[in-house]
């Protein structure tokens, strides 16, 4: 698959979230989308990542962002992760790895010489339109929030 790139139509995703309610890429049309796609829940990164939109999430809305992370976990797993860290935004549970498929960031990655299959953390930022505006694929978890609000 070739990666996505700034410019290319965002491939239209649904999925569950941590409510078990359906969410789609048409619930934001019109508006601008943060989409995350992180590993794992309660994990030191993905929670700094979660943790840094949760922090900056007013500032990001009045933006006219709406922010929504995709992980293999489940909708539990999601509901658990929210509820402790108090999380403003949407969890899709993509358990069957469909949009993160999709988005080309379920590869092959590396770790102690041992391949295996992950996610790659990839944010993508989304038009009103559904186009691409960005992809940042090296994230700074801690700062991921910044990396958005004070690019360009």
């Amino acid at each position: 698959m070739t990666p996505l790139k700034e410019g290319d139509k965002a491939p239209f995703f649904k999925g569950l979230n941590q409510d078990g309610r359906e969410i789609s890429l048409d619930d934001f049309r019109g508006k601008k989308l943060i989409l995350y796609f992180y590993p794992k829940d309660n994990t030191s990164g993905c929670t700094a990542e979660a943790c840094s939109f949760n922090e900056n999430y007013d500032t990001l809305t009045v933006k006219g962002y709406e922010v929504v992370g995709v992980s293999p976990d489940s909708i539990n797993s999601h509901q658990k992760f929210i509820a402790k860290y108090n999380l403003s935004f949407h969890l899709i549970a993509d358990v069957e790895k469909i949009i993160l498929q999709n988005y080309g960031v379920w590869a092959e990655k590396s770790m102690y010489g041992r391949k295996y299959m992950g996610v790659l953390r990839t944010t993508f930022l989304i038009d009103e339109n559904g186009k691409i505006e960005r992809v940042i694929t090296k994230v700074d978890t801690k700062n991921a929030a910044s990396q958005i609000l004070h690019s360009k």
